[in-house]
């Protein structure tokens, strides 16, 4: 190991430095320039969740604006003015130019007085929920060093987790603010659908991509989502009903008493427990998504470890992100043929083979579910489920021995990403040392609603997370 994939590994470079000192360092062996800079590289400790470090703030900073004082890390999937947007993936990089405008949902925030000081690592081409990335390296998880940060927005949430930043801007897909918020123990949001603009950002799959972000407290969050969602800040107002969706936690590998019961008994003392119901919504899935028959594989009937309709409706939703990926991407892939790492390369390669079969129903399944869920959680009702099935997977784990795992986190991530609806990962503390996260979602359009809904619980939620961790 040389001394940059030493430096690298402590987390003392930058996914960015490491590419471009390995590379000299290939080249020459020998370099008074890396000598001369190394001791800087040593001191950059930001647990390799940068890509570029730079400061860029708004012209005219006044103490009034809503956001000013506060730092944000903006993921490499961004347009920013000036330089190459590279969606994590060095190929992409050495084959598109330096933007020549900023993302308008990162000009919003820096409006609002925040001050933007990098881009982070993030999963090559948005393709994973990992967080690993073989070129610039993994982002060190803070809550858990030797567990993977989660993807594909890794480094965002790490310079959030790790204090580098006060938020930080992600995208998400298939599961990308989510699942390295429920990782790195911090809040994550997923708005609605099209809820904040996604001109400036890669495209990953329209039907699915959201701008999403990142913070270490929910007034935080809240005040981010005032800047970047259209709809005006409202009142406060008391969920009519908190949906516990029994077959959803009960894939969960989390003691009930550490999850559900956690968020249950807060739901009580805030709101009294007459608005606590319970479903088993694989059931209620199944029965108003009758669209859903066509991904409904004997496979999937016959899993033990999984809920039938949801794991058909995450079919339909990656058939769908496949086929998307496939038209915005394809020809630079079979063009370039990029250089890209296992389990990305796979499904990389698969959505390029994509024939588009089945389309029009994907479609179908997704106006189906968003109306099936209206009805169920009505204007101010919320759906609690687990974020993800499990605390992070070990670093350098093979993509085989995560397929169940995977199988189930897709099944809880495809609720929100199919139906358009919002959704907040909130951390739940520790167990047996790893980060626990609880998700709720709301209908489309109630973004402001869930971000009031998080701030009136969180309190209460990490004193039952203090009694139950006891």
């Amino acid at each position: 190991m040389n001394l940059f994939n030493s430096l690298f590994t402590l987390g003392m470079l930058t996914g960015q430095q490491h590419f471009s000192a390995s590379n000299i360092w290939d080249k020459s062996r020998y370099s008074h320039t890396l000598a001369r800079t190394a001791p800087d590289m040593a001191r950059d400790l930001d647990y390799g969740a940068f890509m570029d470090k730079f400061v860029i703030e708004t012209t005219s900073p006044a103490h009034d604006q809503p956001l000013h004082g506060l730092t944000f890390a903006v993921k490499d999937i961004f347009d920013v003015e000036g330089y190459v947007t590279g969606f994590g993936n060095p190929d992409w990089a050495r084959t598109h130019s330096a933007a020549t405008s900023t993302a308008p949902a990162v000009l919003a925030v820096l409006r609002g007085g925040a001050t933007c000081v990098g881009k982070t690592v993030m999963d090559e081409m948005a393709y994973s929920i990992n967080g690993e990335n073989i070129h610039y390296g993994t982002p060190i998880n803070p809550c858990a060093p030797d567990r993977v940060p989660g993807g594909s927005s890794s480094g965002s949430a790490v310079a959030v987790g790790a204090t580098l930043a006060d938020f930080s801007l992600g995208t998400d897909t298939g599961g990308s603010v989510r699942v390295p918020a429920s990782y790195c123990g911090i809040l994550g949001f997923r708005p609605s659908h099209d809820a904040v603009p996604s001109a400036g950002v890669i495209p990953m799959a329209q039907s699915f991509d959201t701008v999403g972000w990142f913070a270490r407290e929910p007034v935080i969050l809240s005040r981010v989502g005032h800047i970047l969602l259209p709809s005006p800040v409202t009142n406060p107002v008391k969920p009519s009903q908190i949906i516990i969706a029994e077959d959803c936690f009960r894939l969960s590998s989390i003691p009930k008493d550490r999850l559900g019961q956690v968020l249950v008994k807060s739901v009580e003392k805030i709101y009294g427990d007459h608005i606590v119901r319970h479903t088993v919504l694989g059931d209620y899935v199944e029965d108003k998504v009758p669209s859903l028959k066509h991904f409904m594989s004997k496979e999937i009937k016959e899993q033990q470890y999984n809920i039938p309709s949801l794991a058909a409706l995450s079919n339909a939703m990656r058939s769908l992100q496949r086929y998307e990926f496939k038209d915005n991407h394809g020809e630079w892939v079979t063009t370039v043929k990029p250089d890209l790492g296992p389990g990305i390369s796979e499904r990389v390669w698969e959505a390029v083979r994509t024939t588009g079969e089945n389309i029009d129903v994907c479609h179908s399944v997704k106006t189906e579910l968003n109306a099936a869920l209206a009805t169920l959680l009505q204007d101010f009702g919320i759906l609690a489920i687990p974020t993800v099935p499990g605390p992070p997977p070990k670093l350098q784990t093979h993509p085989m021995t995560l397929e169940i795992f995977r199988a189930k986190a897709f099944s809880l991530l495809s609720i929100a990403g199919v139906s358009g609806f919002c959704q907040v990962s909130i951390p739940l503390g520790m167990h047996d040392n790893l980060p626990v996260a609880v998700s709720l979602l709301a209908k489309q359009g109630s973004d402001a609603f869930l971000l009031n809904v998080v701030e009136s619980l969180y309190d209460t939620l990490k004193e039952q997370v203090e009694i139950a961790e006891k």
